[in-house]
């Protein structure tokens, strides 16, 4: 899977043996900077902009996030419960599949529920029905599969053949829109304005009827919209022509886009040796610590590298390159072929760029392997902070 991430921005001038290993670390001035553009498309197209939990979820930043959107989105009653604790300003849960149990609270913190089928909404009616008789305030969604594929990667394609995630569009009918305020859909993973622009068209012809009926529209996440290159411009116009035409509140929930290149994953090697090919073994597992490594799968940009090859995974070439690998059991506990920015020996240090989003939050201690610290920079101030280390009780504590 080809990722277009990976810009050292203010990491490059980073000490990596201030922190420990391994360790992530996420640079608040670049959430800033990234936050600051999704306001700045925000207000300009005149929309509301929910920041993935499931994604991103580092809650001590959260009263950044904050400060430039509008709230978050959920995907069930865990994410629903940080939300409120945590964050301001809205909250919109979405879940494959709802527990009967978990629904009421889930009413209770949502300003918008979701549902994936219209099937689960119906069954769920007398739920929806007592949880407004006791007060909660909440509009009711539906999930919609546009049947329009853009994703590179069937398994992260939402519109991939037989996807379970939202209702085909062309099975949708008068009486599935009953009681229905909004339509969700989310169909894109790390991708420019062009493959969103395409969706509208293939879907709008289906759903137009509904518009007069409907509150919102909820275009889901994917945009890269924080990415240098991305069509900002297009997107603002774009969006504004969606809502003068449908007369709908439009959503976009980015979760990548929030924290884009605004963290790293430092390791630390520790041991080396020769099979074929030099290797080394690291207290970074792509297993346990970057699950999409094997997953996507992906080759994730390191801080330095020398020679690099291109996204696509091409040769670095013979000489000092080296595989390196975690320290788990699993034979494939493999992150790739690099050129390492320094000897490769024990107690060599390194980092991966662009970590924090989706590999903090899939992080296991599979095999007994530690979890990553936590740290926040300011690398327009220099403060750092741990805001969390784990240790052996954390991984007793989750087993039984």
């Amino acid at each position: 899977m080809e990722t277009r991430a990976g810009d050292p921005g203010a990491f490059a001038h980073f000490d990596l043996s201030r922190v420990d290993s391994p360790a992530f670390v996420v640079d608040a001035a670049r959430l800033r900077a990234n936050l600051a553009i999704l306001a700045d498309v925000r207000d300009r197209a005149g929309i509301k902009v929910l920041a993935a939990l499931k994604a991103f979820s580092m809650w001590r930043v959260a009263p950044l996030v904050g400060e430039y959107l509008d709230g978050v989105c959920t995907s069930g009653l865990w994410e629903a419960k940080l939300a409120a604790e945590h964050y301001s300003g809205e909250i919109a849960t979405y879940c494959a599949a709802y527990k009967a149990q978990d629904l009421p609270t889930i009413c209770q913190l949502s300003d918008h529920v979701i549902f994936n089928s219209p099937g689960q909404l119906a069954r769920f009616v007398p739920e929806i029905a007592l949880a407004r008789s006791r007060g909660d305030a909440f509009d009711v969604g539906l999930r919609i599969n546009p049947l329009h594929a853009e994703g590179e990667v069937p398994r992260y394609d939402p519109c991939a053949p037989h996807s379970r995630l939202g209702f085909p569009v062309d099975q949708l009918t008068d009486e599935h829109m009953e009681g229905v305020d909004g339509l969700h859909f989310h169909t894109l993973c790390e991708q420019d304005f062009a493959p969103l622009n395409r969706t509208w068209d293939a879907l709008r012809p289906r759903i137009a009827r509904y518009f007069p009926q409907l509150k919102w529209l909820n275009f889901g996440g994917g945009h890269h919209i924080t990415r240098a290159d991305y069509q900002r411009d297009d997107l603002v116009a774009f969006l504004k022509g969606v809502k003068a035409e449908t007369g709908c509140e439009i959503f976009l929930e980015p979760g990548e886009a929030v924290a884009l290149d605004a963290g790293i994953l430092v390791g630390t090697v520790l041991d080396t040796q020769w099979n074929g090919m030099r290797l080394a073994i690291t207290d970074i597992s792509a297993t346990c610590h970057m699950p999409d490594v094997i997953e996507a799968p992906y080759r994730p940009a390191m801080l330095g590298e020398r020679d690099a090859p291109d996204e696509s995974g091409g040769d670095v070439g013979e000489g000092d390159r080296v595989r390196l690998g975690g320290p788990s059991c699993l034979a494939g506990d493999v992150i790739g072929d690099y050129r390492l920015p320094v000897p490769c020996e024990p107690g060599a240090r390194f980092a991966f760029l662009d970590q924090a989003h989706y590999s903090m939050v899939k992080t296991t201690t599979f095999n007994g392997v530690p979890l990553p610290s936590i740290w926040l920079w300011d690398s327009e101030s220099d403060a750092l902070e741990r805001v969390r280390s784990f240790s052996y009780e954390d991984f007793r504590d989750r087993l039984s």
